[in-house]
């Protein structure tokens, strides 16, 4: 029998957290990204990835937010490109892009959206919805 060897081109490296949907839980969340990141010596892309986080899980915490429920904080480095997600539970409210000027919502997007390679939501399992967002960075993560 034949047996081929599957070799990852590059280390792919996770992290995720369940954080309380607080105001504390979303400085957490920036707080432990940034420490993560250090870790896996990606302190480059670390500046994009904070504000990124910050935007993301403070959207979580305030239009995702259901009562005793928590949010959902995940890191994924491969290659060249982090895959920021924050995960809530009010998959009924899809997030939207500002517009300048508008002084309601989504400008916090449009910070997402110029920090970012792409961006997007994907939805389920009923009731969650997830927002992620990816970041690129120059050489694979290190070991």
């Amino acid at each position: 029998m034949n047996q081929e060897q599957t070799q990852l081109l590059a280390p792919v490296r996770q992290f995720g957290i369940q954080l309380s949907a607080t105001s504390r839980g979303a400085r957490l969340a920036r707080l432990l990204a940034v420490e993560q990141l250090r870790t896996w010596e990606l302190e480059a892309v670390s500046e994009a990835a904070a504000q990124v986080v910050a935007e993301l899980a403070a959207n979580a915490v305030t239009h995702g937010r259901v009562p005793g429920r928590d949010f959902r904080l995940g890191l994924l480095a491969t290659g060249t490109a982090l895959r920021i997600e924050v995960t809530d539970t009010r998959g009924d409210r899809l997030p939207t892009l500002g517009r300048p000027g508008d002084a309601e919502s989504g400008r916090g997007l449009l910070l997402v959206e110029a920090l970012s390679e792409k961006w997007g939501v994907s939805t389920g399992p009923v009731p969650r919805k997830t927002v992620w967002a990816e970041v690129t960075y120059s050489g694979p993560p290190r070991g």
